[in-house]
């Protein structure tokens, strides 16, 4: 008799907990179709928008994750699970973890404003935070530059997206400027036609804006001049070594003298 009764409570606790099983399966299933939908259509919409391909894939891994949660949830009311202390408990996680990861959350924030508002893209040459060099990738929490002599700097994105940037690539050139001494008894603009002759002839060097060459200050024993050129900045590093050589060539070339200082002792000994 107990043995029946059992039976026959499973039986009229069994079916309609079975319906909701099914319902709920019906539910992930189609609720896993509607999220890869709509996450392949926001990602097209961001890619017809242009949007940074570092965006695209943060905003879209974001969306799906959102979105499953949300799922799983609704899959949970639909057994009978009483959802309210789960999402309570997990509110109390997520201020937890926030309360731990202040910092982390920063640069997660910063991450996102740089990515939004594009201060800097890829392959740009900036200086921020102490550091410059070329970027060469922008996560969520750190931006990845990589200087000249390709040692290789991650800046948090916090401080980095609240501080001041200088973004050296945006204009698509950068002034470049080799400073020489020549004597007093030097003719200027003899020295100048010869600078800018030998600084035309450098491939990376732009013809437009023109190069000039422009008196700094007059020295204690030199004539100081600054040859200016424009170039790429990528290419900063190879012309400042090759025209530091070539006006050193030369002027030794045009016979124009580049003084060093030179200390003279006074003998003051009287006999």
């Amino acid at each position: 008799m107990n043995v029946e009764n059992l039976i026959q409570t499973i039986q009229q606790n069994a079916i309609p907990y079975l319906g909701k099983v099914l319902l709920a399966l019906v539910i992930l299933f189609i609720g896993f179709r509607v999220i890869k939908w709509v996450t392949k259509l926001i990602t097209r919409t961001m890619e017809r928008q242009d949007y940074d391909p570092s965006l695209r894939s943060f905003l879209s891994s974001l969306l799906s994750v959102t979105l499953k949660i949300a799922l799983f949830i609704a899959v949970a009311s639909t057994l009978g699970i009483k959802t309210t202390s789960f999402i309570a408990l997990l509110g109390a996680a997520g201020l937890a973890v926030g309360m731990a990861l202040q910092g982390s959350l920063a640069n997660f924030a910063g991450g996102v404003m740089i990515l939004l508002f594009k201060p800097f893209k890829l392959d740009d040459y900036i200086r921020a935070q102490g550091a410059e060099g070329f970027v060469r990738d922008i996560q969520i929490f750190t931006t990845k530059l990589v200087t000249p002599d390709d040692v290789t700097i991650y800046v948090p994105n916090g401080p980095l997206a609240s501080g001041n940037i200088e973004n050296v690539s945006q204009q698509g050139k950068i002034r470049v400027s080799i400073p020489v001494g020549i004597a007093y008894d030097a003719d200027i603009q003899d020295a100048r036609n010869k600078l800018l002759n030998a600084v035309f002839s450098h491939e990376k060097v732009m013809q437009e804006p023109l190069p000039d060459v422009i008196v700094t200050e007059l020295a204690d024993s030199s004539v100081n001049l600054a040859v200016r050129v424009w170039c790429h900045p990528s290419d900063v590093p190879a012309v400042t070594a090759d025209l530091t050589e070539k006006v050193k060539t030369t002027l030794d070339a045009a016979g124009i003298e580049i003084p060093f200082p030179q200390q003279v002792l006074h003998n003051t000994r009287t006999n």
